[in-house]
């Protein structure tokens, strides 16, 4: 691949969430899951977009920008999304977000396919999977043993 962009950097995926109060949401993200703010950029008086991690991990937030139909969970009354978030100890960053404002979905427990997991709503509607990959040979033999049309 002749890209040059390539050759300079590692390939990631970087979601954008949009969301009504960028300054709650870094706070919360600081409290939740030790985040840490990367930058931010303000306009009128209010957080308009900022970088965040969970090391290594990046995010961005964006205001809601209603003419490109780029809206929050809280005004869509719904997600299309689930982060998955790989961590060392689901169970405690579960307890911290839920400790932080956000609300438990599903606890955290282990599943056949060889992860332990759980999933929280952030206080601004985002929904993230706190996931620790138990045992890595567990999906190949599952998907191995169905009949998959």
């Amino acid at each position: 691949m002749n890209d040059p962009t390539f050759q300079t950097q590692n390939a990631a995926i970087v979601p954008m969430l949009y969301m009504k109060d960028l300054s709650a949401a870094i706070d919360f993200y600081k409290k939740a899951f030790g985040a840490k703010e990367r930058w931010r950029i303000d306009h009128q008086g209010n957080v308009h977009v900022a970088e965040m991690s969970i090391p290594p991990v990046l995010f961005r937030m964006h205001e809601e920008v209603t003419r490109d139909r780029e809206l929050s969970p809280s005004t869509l009354n719904a997600t299309s999304i689930v982060i998955g978030l790989l961590v060392d100890n689901p169970d405690e960053l579960a307890a911290r977000a839920v400790a932080a404002g956000a609300t438990e979905l599903s606890p955290v427990q282990d599943y056949e396919y060889g992860y332990r997991q759980g999933t929280i709503r952030d206080p601004f509607g985002h929904h993230w999977c706190l996931e620790r990959m138990d045992d890595l040979f567990k999906v190949p033999s599952m998907v191995d043993e169905q009949q998959i049309d």
